[in-house]
Protein backbone atom coordinates (compact mmCIF):
# COMPACT_ATOMS: atom_id res chain seq x y z
CA UNK A 1 0.00 0.00 0.00
CA UNK A 2 1.51 3.10 -1.46
CA UNK A 3 1.76 6.49 1.30
CA UNK A 4 -0.38 7.99 0.13
CA UNK A 5 -3.23 5.72 0.94
CA UNK A 6 -2.10 4.58 4.39
CA UNK A 7 -2.34 8.65 5.09
CA UNK A 8 -5.45 8.54 3.63
CA UNK A 9 -7.29 5.96 5.92
CA UNK A 10 -5.53 7.14 8.63
CA UNK A 11 -7.67 10.61 7.55
CA UNK A 12 -10.84 8.43 6.89
CA UNK A 13 -10.18 7.22 10.30
CA UNK A 14 -10.63 3.65 8.74
CA UNK A 15 -14.29 4.06 6.95
CA UNK A 16 -13.75 1.85 4.04
CA UNK A 17 -12.83 -0.89 6.46
CA UNK A 18 -15.77 -1.15 8.81
CA UNK A 19 -14.54 -3.90 11.61
CA UNK A 20 -11.18 -1.37 12.09
CA UNK A 21 -13.31 2.05 11.53
CA UNK A 22 -15.85 -0.11 14.73
CA UNK A 23 -12.46 -0.32 16.76
CA UNK A 24 -11.68 3.05 16.30
CA UNK A 25 -14.94 4.60 16.80
CA UNK A 26 -14.79 2.97 20.55
CA UNK A 27 -11.30 4.04 21.03
CA UNK A 28 -12.36 7.65 19.91
CA UNK A 29 -15.27 7.74 22.55
CA UNK A 30 -12.62 6.44 25.43
CA UNK A 31 -10.07 9.18 24.67
CA UNK A 32 -12.90 11.82 24.08
CA UNK A 33 -14.07 10.49 27.82
CA UNK A 34 -10.78 11.92 29.02
CA UNK A 35 -10.96 15.47 28.38
CA UNK A 36 -7.67 15.89 27.70
CA UNK A 37 -5.38 17.48 24.56
CA UNK A 38 -2.12 15.94 25.48
CA UNK A 39 -1.35 12.60 25.60
CA UNK A 40 2.28 10.73 25.71
CA UNK A 41 2.32 7.52 23.82
CA UNK A 42 4.21 4.36 24.78
CA UNK A 43 6.13 3.01 21.70
CA UNK A 44 7.97 -0.26 21.40
CA UNK A 45 7.66 -1.24 17.14
CA UNK A 46 5.26 -4.32 17.42
CA UNK A 47 2.07 -4.92 16.00
CA UNK A 48 0.36 -3.56 19.06
CA UNK A 49 1.78 0.06 19.66
CA UNK A 50 2.08 0.50 15.93
CA UNK A 51 -1.82 0.00 16.19
CA UNK A 52 -2.07 2.38 18.72
CA UNK A 53 0.42 4.47 17.23
CA UNK A 54 -2.47 4.80 13.83
CA UNK A 55 -5.36 5.17 16.11
CA UNK A 56 -3.91 7.78 17.76
CA UNK A 57 -2.75 9.61 14.69
CA UNK A 58 -6.50 9.41 12.79
CA UNK A 59 -7.35 10.85 16.42
CA UNK A 60 -5.36 13.52 16.27
CA UNK A 61 -7.07 14.60 12.42
CA UNK A 62 -10.34 14.69 13.71
CA UNK A 63 -9.51 16.23 17.18
CA UNK A 64 -6.28 18.25 16.93
CA UNK A 65 -5.02 16.55 19.67
CA UNK A 66 -1.34 16.33 20.63
CA UNK A 67 0.23 13.39 21.07
CA UNK A 68 4.32 12.50 21.65
CA UNK A 69 5.48 9.50 20.85
CA UNK A 70 8.30 7.69 22.86
CA UNK A 71 10.30 4.59 22.58
CA UNK A 72 12.37 3.50 25.24
CA UNK A 73 15.39 1.52 24.39
CA UNK A 74 16.77 -0.69 26.80
CA UNK A 75 20.37 -1.61 25.60
CA UNK A 76 19.36 -5.23 26.38
CA UNK A 77 19.93 -6.30 22.80
CA UNK A 78 22.69 -5.76 20.28
CA UNK A 79 20.39 -5.02 17.46
CA UNK A 80 17.60 -2.93 20.18
CA UNK A 81 19.59 0.86 18.94
CA UNK A 82 18.74 -0.14 15.26
CA UNK A 83 15.42 -1.39 15.57
CA UNK A 84 14.79 1.92 17.48
CA UNK A 85 16.08 3.63 14.43
CA UNK A 86 13.75 1.30 12.30
CA UNK A 87 11.09 2.50 13.88
CA UNK A 88 11.74 6.03 14.13
CA UNK A 89 12.16 6.02 9.95
CA UNK A 90 8.73 3.85 10.01
CA UNK A 91 6.70 6.22 11.81
CA UNK A 92 8.54 9.29 9.74
CA UNK A 93 7.08 8.26 6.70
CA UNK A 94 3.79 8.96 8.39
CA UNK A 95 4.97 12.61 9.59
CA UNK A 96 5.13 11.18 13.30
CA UNK A 97 7.75 12.32 15.45
CA UNK A 98 9.25 9.45 17.57
CA UNK A 99 11.47 10.35 20.70
CA UNK A 100 13.73 7.71 21.48
CA UNK A 101 14.76 7.47 25.43
CA UNK A 102 17.64 4.97 25.97
CA UNK A 103 18.43 3.30 29.23
CA UNK A 104 21.95 3.47 30.72
CA UNK A 105 21.32 1.48 33.52
CA UNK A 106 22.67 -2.23 33.51
CA UNK A 107 20.05 -5.31 33.69
CA UNK A 108 21.72 -8.40 35.04
CA UNK A 109 18.90 -10.03 36.59
CA UNK A 110 15.00 -10.68 36.23
CA UNK A 111 15.63 -8.79 33.00
CA UNK A 112 11.79 -8.65 31.78
CA UNK A 113 10.78 -7.33 35.75
CA UNK A 114 13.58 -5.00 35.36
CA UNK A 115 13.19 -3.63 31.94
CA UNK A 116 9.82 -3.10 32.84
CA UNK A 117 10.18 -1.23 35.73
CA UNK A 118 12.93 0.74 33.87
CA UNK A 119 10.56 1.39 31.17
CA UNK A 120 7.79 2.84 33.19
CA UNK A 121 10.25 5.42 34.99
CA UNK A 122 11.94 6.29 32.23
CA UNK A 123 7.67 6.94 30.21
CA UNK A 124 7.17 8.86 33.63
CA UNK A 125 10.41 11.33 33.45
CA UNK A 126 9.58 12.17 30.11
CA UNK A 127 5.79 12.99 30.85
CA UNK A 128 7.38 15.02 34.23
CA UNK A 129 9.81 16.73 31.86
CA UNK A 130 6.96 17.78 29.63
CA UNK A 131 4.47 18.08 31.84
CA UNK A 132 1.93 15.99 30.52
CA UNK A 133 -0.14 14.22 33.00
CA UNK A 134 -1.56 10.95 30.81
CA UNK A 135 0.36 7.97 29.44
CA UNK A 136 -1.29 5.43 27.48
CA UNK A 137 -0.02 1.92 26.18
CA UNK A 138 -0.94 -0.46 23.86
CA UNK A 139 -1.57 -3.44 26.43
CA UNK A 140 -4.88 -5.80 24.60
CA UNK A 141 -7.29 -8.45 25.46
CA UNK A 142 -4.67 -11.17 24.40
CA UNK A 143 -2.40 -8.99 27.47
CA UNK A 144 -4.96 -8.71 29.92
CA UNK A 145 -4.95 -12.90 29.95
CA UNK A 146 -1.96 -13.58 30.05
CA UNK A 147 -1.40 -11.32 32.82
CA UNK A 148 -4.18 -13.49 34.27
CA UNK A 149 -2.66 -16.52 33.70
CA UNK A 150 0.59 -15.03 35.38
CA UNK A 151 -0.39 -13.61 38.26
CA UNK A 152 -2.43 -17.50 38.71
CA UNK A 153 0.89 -19.06 38.58
CA UNK A 154 2.30 -17.12 41.43
CA UNK A 155 -0.31 -17.55 44.20
CA UNK A 156 -2.23 -14.01 43.57
CA UNK A 157 -5.35 -12.82 45.23
CA UNK A 158 -8.27 -10.73 44.38
CA UNK A 159 -6.11 -7.70 43.64
CA UNK A 160 -3.92 -9.42 41.21
CA UNK A 161 -6.46 -11.90 39.02
CA UNK A 162 -8.54 -8.69 38.65
CA UNK A 163 -5.68 -7.64 36.31
CA UNK A 164 -4.85 -4.69 34.65
CA UNK A 165 -7.25 -1.04 35.38
CA UNK A 166 -8.42 0.58 32.05
CA UNK A 167 -7.23 3.93 34.05
CA UNK A 168 -4.25 3.82 36.52
CA UNK A 169 -3.10 6.51 38.39
CA UNK A 170 0.30 5.58 38.20
CA UNK A 171 2.01 8.68 40.04
CA UNK A 172 -0.29 10.89 42.53
CA UNK A 173 -0.78 13.50 39.00
CA UNK A 174 -0.48 10.72 36.11
CA UNK A 175 -2.53 8.43 34.98
CA UNK A 176 -1.99 5.64 32.87
CA UNK A 177 -4.53 4.79 30.14
CA UNK A 178 -4.85 1.60 28.25
CA UNK A 179 -7.72 2.18 25.73
CA UNK A 180 -6.97 -1.12 23.80
CA UNK A 181 -7.54 -3.94 26.71
CA UNK A 182 -10.98 -4.92 25.07
CA UNK A 183 -9.51 -5.14 21.61
CA UNK A 184 -8.05 -8.60 20.44
CA UNK A 185 -4.25 -9.13 18.91
CA UNK A 186 -5.35 -10.06 15.79
CA UNK A 187 -7.30 -6.68 14.97
CA UNK A 188 -3.88 -4.47 15.53
CA UNK A 189 -2.07 -6.59 13.53
CA UNK A 190 -4.53 -5.57 10.69
CA UNK A 191 -4.07 -2.13 11.51
CA UNK A 192 -0.72 -2.01 11.88
CA UNK A 193 -0.06 -3.87 8.66
CA UNK A 194 -2.49 -1.28 6.79
CA UNK A 195 -0.43 1.74 7.64
CA UNK A 196 2.88 0.71 8.27
CA UNK A 197 3.40 -2.32 6.15
CA UNK A 198 4.97 -4.51 8.55
CA UNK A 199 6.48 -3.95 12.57
CA UNK A 200 9.49 -4.86 14.29
CA UNK A 201 9.65 -8.69 16.06
CA UNK A 202 11.44 -8.84 19.84
CA UNK A 203 12.48 -12.26 19.77
CA UNK A 204 12.20 -12.23 23.89
CA UNK A 205 8.41 -12.50 22.68
CA UNK A 206 8.83 -16.06 21.99
CA UNK A 207 11.55 -17.06 23.99
CA UNK A 208 10.41 -19.43 26.68
CA UNK A 209 13.00 -18.88 29.49
CA UNK A 210 10.88 -16.09 29.93
CA UNK A 211 7.17 -17.09 31.83
CA UNK A 212 5.32 -14.73 29.28
CA UNK A 213 5.89 -16.47 26.19
CA UNK A 214 5.18 -19.68 28.08
CA UNK A 215 1.86 -18.25 28.78
CA UNK A 216 1.06 -16.91 25.62
CA UNK A 217 1.99 -20.79 24.22
CA UNK A 218 -1.18 -22.12 25.98
CA UNK A 219 -3.37 -19.58 23.94
CA UNK A 220 -3.80 -22.08 21.08
CA UNK A 221 -4.41 -25.51 23.64
CA UNK A 222 -6.90 -23.59 25.63
CA UNK A 223 -9.17 -22.67 22.19
CA UNK A 224 -9.16 -26.23 21.21
CA UNK A 225 -10.51 -26.99 24.61
CA UNK A 226 -13.35 -24.48 24.01
CA UNK A 227 -12.03 -22.15 26.65
CA UNK A 228 -12.09 -18.84 25.04
CA UNK A 229 -10.09 -15.88 25.91
CA UNK A 230 -13.29 -13.62 25.45
CA UNK A 231 -14.69 -15.84 28.28
CA UNK A 232 -12.01 -15.17 30.57
CA UNK A 233 -12.05 -11.59 30.40
CA UNK A 234 -15.54 -11.81 31.32
CA UNK A 235 -14.66 -13.65 35.04
CA UNK A 236 -11.73 -11.18 34.96
CA UNK A 237 -14.30 -8.55 34.67
CA UNK A 238 -16.23 -9.54 37.64
CA UNK A 239 -12.93 -10.29 39.43
CA UNK A 240 -12.23 -6.76 38.89
CA UNK A 241 -15.73 -5.53 40.25
CA UNK A 242 -15.34 -7.20 43.47
CA UNK A 243 -11.92 -5.49 43.88
CA UNK A 244 -13.34 -2.31 43.62
CA UNK A 245 -15.72 -3.21 46.48
CA UNK A 246 -12.39 -4.45 48.70
CA UNK A 247 -10.58 -1.44 47.94
CA UNK A 248 -13.11 0.92 49.57
CA UNK A 249 -12.92 -1.39 52.67
CA UNK A 250 -9.02 -1.09 52.48
CA UNK A 251 -8.68 2.12 52.15
CA UNK A 252 -10.70 2.68 55.53
CA UNK A 253 -8.57 -0.09 57.28
CA UNK A 254 -5.35 1.12 56.10
CA UNK A 255 -5.74 4.52 58.10
CA UNK A 256 -6.31 2.23 61.11
CA UNK A 257 -3.34 0.08 60.72
CA UNK A 258 -0.64 2.46 59.35
CA UNK A 259 0.10 4.67 62.54
CA UNK A 260 2.22 7.27 60.72
CA UNK A 261 3.02 8.08 57.15
CA UNK A 262 6.15 10.42 55.71
CA UNK A 263 8.18 10.55 52.64
CA UNK A 264 10.44 7.99 54.03
CA UNK A 265 8.91 6.36 57.31
CA UNK A 266 6.16 4.57 58.07
CA UNK A 267 4.73 2.72 60.89
CA UNK A 268 2.27 -0.03 61.37
CA UNK A 269 0.42 -1.05 64.63
CA UNK A 270 1.38 -4.58 64.84
CA UNK A 271 -1.54 -5.57 66.86
CA UNK A 272 -4.08 -4.11 64.18
CA UNK A 273 -2.27 -6.05 61.46
CA UNK A 274 -2.06 -9.20 62.94
CA UNK A 275 -6.35 -9.33 63.04
CA UNK A 276 -6.47 -8.96 59.71
CA UNK A 277 -7.12 -11.33 57.30
CA UNK A 278 -4.47 -12.79 54.71
CA UNK A 279 -5.53 -10.66 51.78
CA UNK A 280 -5.92 -7.58 53.75
CA UNK A 281 -2.08 -8.06 54.68
CA UNK A 282 -1.14 -8.66 51.60
CA UNK A 283 -2.46 -5.10 50.40
CA UNK A 284 -0.99 -3.17 53.95
CA UNK A 285 2.29 -4.38 53.11
CA UNK A 286 1.92 -3.68 49.58
CA UNK A 287 0.22 -0.33 49.56
CA UNK A 288 3.30 0.66 52.14
CA UNK A 289 5.88 -0.26 49.80
CA UNK A 290 4.58 1.39 47.03
CA UNK A 291 3.96 4.61 48.97
CA UNK A 292 7.82 4.54 49.49
CA UNK A 293 9.29 3.06 46.69
CA UNK A 294 6.30 4.60 44.51
CA UNK A 295 6.86 1.15 42.20
CA UNK A 296 4.72 0.39 39.58
CA UNK A 297 4.52 -3.59 40.29
CA UNK A 298 4.25 -5.12 43.57
CA UNK A 299 6.36 -7.66 44.94
CA UNK A 300 5.25 -11.50 44.07
CA UNK A 301 2.52 -12.63 46.38
CA UNK A 302 4.86 -15.61 47.41
CA UNK A 303 7.57 -12.71 48.69
CA UNK A 304 4.88 -10.84 50.54
CA UNK A 305 2.90 -14.18 52.21
CA UNK A 306 6.72 -15.21 53.19
CA UNK A 307 7.20 -11.90 55.19
CA UNK A 308 3.89 -11.75 57.01
CA UNK A 309 4.75 -15.70 57.91
CA UNK A 310 8.20 -14.02 59.04
CA UNK A 311 6.66 -10.92 60.74
CA UNK A 312 4.10 -13.38 62.92
CA UNK A 313 6.50 -16.40 63.25
CA UNK A 314 9.28 -14.20 65.16
CA UNK A 315 11.58 -15.06 62.92
CA UNK A 316 13.85 -11.92 63.61
CA UNK A 317 13.37 -8.20 63.65
CA UNK A 318 14.64 -6.93 60.42
CA UNK A 319 13.67 -8.02 56.96
CA UNK A 320 14.00 -6.33 52.96
CA UNK A 321 11.57 -6.45 50.64
CA UNK A 322 10.59 -4.22 47.19
CA UNK A 323 13.63 -2.24 47.73
CA UNK A 324 12.47 -1.21 51.80
CA UNK A 325 13.83 -2.36 55.31
CA UNK A 326 10.99 -3.58 57.54
CA UNK A 327 12.10 -3.55 60.82
CA UNK A 328 9.82 -5.25 64.00
CA UNK A 329 9.54 -5.00 67.36
CA UNK A 330 5.98 -6.39 69.53
CA UNK A 331 4.08 -3.26 68.91
CA UNK A 332 5.68 -1.76 65.83
CA UNK A 333 6.73 -2.62 62.61
CA UNK A 334 8.69 0.32 60.75
CA UNK A 335 9.46 0.53 56.91
CA UNK A 336 12.20 2.54 55.49
CA UNK A 337 13.82 2.96 52.11
CA UNK A 338 17.28 0.54 51.46
CA UNK A 339 19.83 2.52 50.75
CA UNK A 340 21.11 2.56 47.08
Amino acid sequence: MSKKNSNVILKNYFKDFKELHEIYLKFKIKLKNFKKKTFVVAVSGGPDSLALVALTKSFHYENKTKFFYVLINHNIRKKSSQEAIKVKKLLFKKKINLNIVSNQQLIKKNIQSEARNIRYNLLLKFCKKKKINNLITAHNLEDQVETFFIRLSRGSGLTGLSSMKPIYKIKPNIKLHRPLLDIKKVHLIKISRLIFGKFISDPTNTDTKFLRPKIRNLKKPLEASGIEYTQIIKSIKHLASSKETLEKYFTKEYKNVVQNYRNNLIIIDMNRFKKLNQEMKIKVINASIKKLKNNYYNPRSKKVINLINKLENKAGNKFTLGGCIFIKNSEKLTLTKERP
